[in-house]
């Protein structure tokens, strides 16, 4: 399998434009393992002055599909649990991605997002299918 870049990895998810157009971005890459990030603007807040649950939701489904696939290709979501366990205090969001299991046909990972003070914000698990 070949080494890729950080920077080859974003060019690949650039096509994932509902993400990147929402402004989040890859940080960093490890084997099975993605931190994402979104700078939070006013369209990320809903009409109570809180964060959108689905910017905690794509963040970390991006973040899932960077980890389960930038080192091989394939890896679909069949199911996510999101918990919104924290309210955001800054002004960022990171969204970690980490293998708890993979498998032949699935795999498992959990995804932490905390805002940039540290604050725990969501807890979601992700489940996703091999295609290949």
């Amino acid at each position: 399998m070949e080494e890729k870049s950080l920077e080859q990895v974003r060019e690949f998810f650039s096509g994932d434009r509902y993400a990147t157009e929402n402004g989040m971005v890859i940080d960093e890459i490890g084997d099975h393992y993605a931190k994402c990030s979104v700078e939070l603007t006013s369209r990320h807040y809903n009409a109570m002055g809180g964060v959108m649950g689905g910017v905690h939701y794509t963040l970390a489904d991006f973040a899932f599909a960077v980890a389960s696939n930038w080192q091989e290709p394939g890896t679909v979501g069949l199911s996510n649990t999101i918990s919104y366990v924290g309210a955001v205090k800054g002004k960022k969001l990171i969204a970690e991605a980490t293998l708890v299991k993979n498998g032949r046909s699935t795999c498992c990972y959990n995804v932490e997002i905390r805002d940039d003070l540290g604050n725990i914000a969501a807890a979601v698990q992700c489940v996703g299918f091999h295609k290949r």
